[in-house]
């Protein structure tokens, strides 16, 4: 038998060799090589074979990393169609403008980038002129994810064509006086040029490659043909170290996303340095996508290199880039030829033979100028093979240099991110550089001029011909007329009014069964996106499984485990669920598409995204802001919301927070219902607002946040008294007094109003009876489905107020002439209720469930928290013995009472 120490690893395979003699031969020509010709030639034969291999569509493992090089050989490039020269002049316009207007801004301290657009300004250029599809040819055009360090750069080409005018590039930074432009691409506040918000590191790679799914979905779906649109998602090296960057590149590539293109700006340099120091950005990201599925074009070295590596007979060349890490590179654009030759050239001898043969110009011009993502024709090769590549998502990876065209004192300096402003002299220089016709005397007392070469000048109508031939202007917002959605049946609504009877039933089963009915809808049921991260069977969504469908581009290519039970897992093509899988951020991104398809499409959908309440806001509260900025709309619902009613689970799943967080947002509406009516209530009226027939003033573009829970508790029928609808939509109202609760207190009871949100409202409404049996109080008791929304209106009145018009908040004008002091309760922590305390006028104390989760049973959570109703009696009682109207000993007896 044969010692397995004696067999080396390289022999050892899982697979049978049918050949082993083949096997041999080709082994011992491959070591063959390596002495006759060297390990470098070796290495470079087998990577050329891998390629091969890979091109043919072998069964092998991919190469992850190819030669530090351009992709497409010099040879293969098309020419650019077009004017080249003209197309020179327009980016050299835009170079100054942007510049410019940075710099004129500076004098006000709102700061503003100018070297990312300097390095990136081809990248755009070329596919302005030649790639991205308008709004107004047929389809929805492109959808383009513009890097938002580079917005002044967009700004400038707008002004060239004449849908900005000096005044507003004046006002860059500065919007108060409403004639202003955004910092960056901020759909909420220019929203006819700008339709996705980008600056939020991470957020813009993610949103697009979910933008380009639900272009597929809407296809699928037969909604909407959005074969011609393509999405453009242009990036920063240093910004692909956010993890949301790179989280759903392998959904990408797993759903050929061929409509998917990443630009990203390789210009070695993040806000503080070098992105990679010690390494290389280019390979690290090539090998990453390449990875995870992608078609990768690297786009490197300019025309000035193609010499260089004709002379490279050795592969020095192409070795010593492999090893320079990019901070070296970064030094050479600074340093003289000497230092170059002396570096880069002299570390190996096949290099310094090679470097006599080059002046001194022409290294300069190689390490100072030559980058791809510097010139057209390489972009547009790059651009015309990722358009044509099918089957998988692309990824360039254009080198370019940060502040390239600004000068010595800008280029791939460390600290250009943060330099606002060129002198008078590196505007000349600049000028000269870019041979602009701007004169001297142009430059009144020290402001640089903003250049034009006129409306109607070859430049500007050659960039509006090339726009029109593409379909319009880009970027650009449209939000297509579209009529309103009619409003689905009163039925569905309506049968939630009628309470649940003796059986206990969840808010959570509520909402789900509400948008059971909805979705059957003749009108508008095809409209709803039903959006969930692996959680349906928790909230119990798994009966939509076979009626709706989960949607696959591939279908069902196998036989569910399940397919012999009703509720069967079901995957199909025009699918209507969205089930992501463990992911919060892609489900929010997902979200994001569907809410903002009335805008990018012309096509009105209805997401809603249900998660754990505990990890939608706290995980991804960047994208809800994200939601806002880009005018989504459509329904958040945290489900098995609340601190102290999901049992057993502890601190990080026990949500405390949530309405707090949303709070913040000036988008979100939230509201934290107590019973399936008022989710029915809630959801009813969103519809209307969003999608329907807003009142006058109201804003449609919002969208609303909805805490559900999964405790089982009894949905009683809506009060039949006047103004319970406007209450539920205005965030209070009385649920019952403690006379209407059956309730017969003492002559001259003292009084207290019990507020309670959510499920809350159930230990409130226990309280009600222990404090009228046990100690002769009446409690009215409040459902308070908004506390944000009694705050926003409540701000909105003292705004009001200082404008000299007469207006009470609807808190007040609800609890006025109610008795006794106001008791607040939820299962958040006590800021939530507090939120509304300056605008009560009767005595103010709150509960809540503040500090950190943990696990146990819904009751002894609730007691820990003191929130549950034998807490609410004894902290009424405090509340009534402040005021003389209980005896104070009421309150210690009732602490012993109820062991607390």
């Amino acid at each position: 038998m044969t010692d397995p120490k004696a067999i080396q690893p390289s022999e050892l395979d899982q697979l049978p060799d049918r050949d082993p003699e083949e096997t041999a031969e080709w082994q011992a020509s491959l070591d063959a090589v390596t002495e006759a010709a060297g390990p470098h030639r070796a290495a470079y034969l087998m990577r050329r074979t891998l390629e091969r291999a890979e091109g043919a569509g072998l069964a092998l493992p991919k190469l992850l990393e190819t030669d530090y090089v351009n992709s497409i050989p010099t040879a293969a490039e098309p020419g650019v169609p077009g004017d080249e020269a003209l197309e020179q002049r327009i980016t050299a316009w835009n170079r100054w403008n942007a510049a410019a207007m940075v710099t004129r801004g500076s004098k006000y301290g709102v700061g503003g980038h100018i070297a990312t657009f300097a390095s990136a300004a081809w990248l755009y250029e070329t596919g302005f002129n030649h790639f991205f599809k308008g709004k107004e040819a047929d389809g929805s055009g492109d959808q383009l994810y513009i890097q938002g360090h580079a917005s002044p750069g967009i700004y400038a080409r707008a002004f060239l064509d004449g849908r900005l005018n000096e005044t507003q590039l004046d006002n860059f930074r500065r919007e108060a006086g409403g004639d202003g432009l955004p910092s960056y691409p901020h759909p909420r506040r220019l929203p006819w040029l700008w339709e996705f918000p980008t600056v939020s590191m991470g957020l813009g790679p993610l949103s697009a490659i979910y933008q380009a799914r639900f272009n597929r979905y809407l296809a699928n779906r037969g909604i909407k043909d959005t074969a011609g649109s393509h999405v453009w998602a242009f990036l920063g090296d240093g910004e692909m170290d956010e993890p949301e960057s790179t989280a759903a590149l392998a959904l990408a590539a797993r759903e050929e996303l061929d409509n998917l293109t990443f630009v990203i700006n390789c210009n070695l340099q993040r806000l503080d340095g070098p992105v990679r120091a010690n390494f290389k950005i280019v390979q690290e990201l090539e090998a990453q996508f390449r990875g995870a599925g992608w078609n990768v074009i690297k786009t490197l070295w300019g025309t000035a290199w193609d010499e260089l590596f004709q002379l490279d007979t050795t592969g020095a060349l192409v070795r010593r880039l492999r090893q320079v890490p990019d901070a070296q590179i970064q030094t050479y654009q600074t340093r003289d030829a000497a230092y170059i030759r002396q570096d880069f050239f002299g570390a190996d001898p096949a290099l310094a033979e090679l470097a006599k043969l080059l002046s001194d110009d022409k290294i300069l011009e190689c390490f100072h100028l030559s980058r791809g993502g510097h010139e057209a024709r390489k972009v547009y090769a790059a651009y015309r093979a990722a358009v044509e590549h099918k089957g998988a998502p692309t990824v360039i990876l254009a080198q370019t240099v940060k502040g390239h065209t600004l000068g010595e004192g800008f280029a791939s300096k460390n600290a250009n991110h943060q330099m606002k402003k060129l002198t008078v002299d590196e505007f000349k220089n600049m000028r000269d550089l870019l041979e602009l016709p701007i004169k001297d005397s142009d430059f009144v007392d020290g402001v640089v001029p903003y250049g034009h070469p006129g409306a109607d000048s070859p430049e500007v109508r050659y960039l509006q011909e090339r726009r029109a031939a593409l379909g319009g202007p880009a970027p650009a917002r449209r939000v297509h007329p579209v009529a309103p959605l009619p409003a689905p049946a009163e039925k569905a609504f309506a049968s939630f009014d009628k309470g649940s009877g003796s059986q206990n039933v969840a808010t959570t089963m509520a909402f789900v069964r509400l948008v059971k009915d909805l979705v059957r809808d003749k009108e508008t049921g095809k409209r709803w996106v039903p959006i969930v991260p692996d959680e349906a069977r928790t909230f119990g969504m798994e009966s939509l499984f076979p009626s709706l469908g989960i949607y696959s581009p591939k279908g069902q290519t196998y036989e569910p485990v399940d397919r012999d039970q009703l509720m069967y897992y079901k995957e199909a093509q025009n699918g209507q669920i969205l089930n992501e899988g463990i992911t919060e951020a892609g489900s929010m991104a997902d979200f994001i598409a569907a809410s903002t398809s009335y805008a990018t499409h012309g096509e009105t959908m209805i997401p809603f995204y249900i998660f754990y309440s505990m990890f939608g806001w706290q995980r991804t509260a960047d994208q809800m802001w994200q939601l806002g900025d880009q005018l989504g709309r459509g329904f958040l619902v945290g489900a098995t919301a609340g601190r102290t009613t999901l049992t057993g689970e502890g601190l990080q799943h026990a949500d405390g927070h949530s309405p707090v967080i949303a709070a913040t947002n000036p988008a979100a509406l939230t509201y934290d219902p107590a019973f399936a009516y008022e989710v029915a209530a809630i959801v009813k009226d969103g519809l209307r607002r969003m999608y329907g027939e807003a009142a006058p003033g109201e804003d449609q573009d919002v969208f609303y946040y909805l805490t559900v829970y999964n405790e089982p508790m009894p949905q009683p029928a809506k009060p039949s008294v006047d103004g319970v609808d406007e209450g539920i939509v205005k965030g209070l109202y009385r649920f019952n007094t403690a006379e209407s609760a059956g309730i017969t207190p003492p002559a001259n009871a003292p009084r207290i109003q019990l507020l309670g949100s959510g499920t809350a409202i159930h230990w409130a409404l226990k309280a009600q009876q222990l404090l009228a049996e046990e100690w002769g109080v009446a409690a009215d008791v409040w459902s308070a489905t908004s506390w944000s929304e009694l705050r926003r209106d409540a701000l909105e009145a003292d705004e009001a107020l200082l404008r000299g018009e007469e207006r009470v908040p609807f808190v007040r004008q609800a609890l006025q002439g109610a008795e006794g002091p106001v008791l607040a309760v939820s299962d958040y922590m006590r800021q939530v209720p507090d939120q509304i305390a300056q605008w009560v006028e009767q005595d103010w104390s709150s509960l809540g469930a503040d500090g950190f989760g943990l696990s146990d049973t819904r009751e002894a959570a609730r007691r820990h928290f003191g929130v549950d109703a034998e807490s609410i009696v004894v902290a009424a009682l405090a509340q009534l013995a402040k005021r003389g109207e209980v005896q104070a000993t009421a309150v210690k007896e009732a602490r012993e009472k109820y062991g607390l």
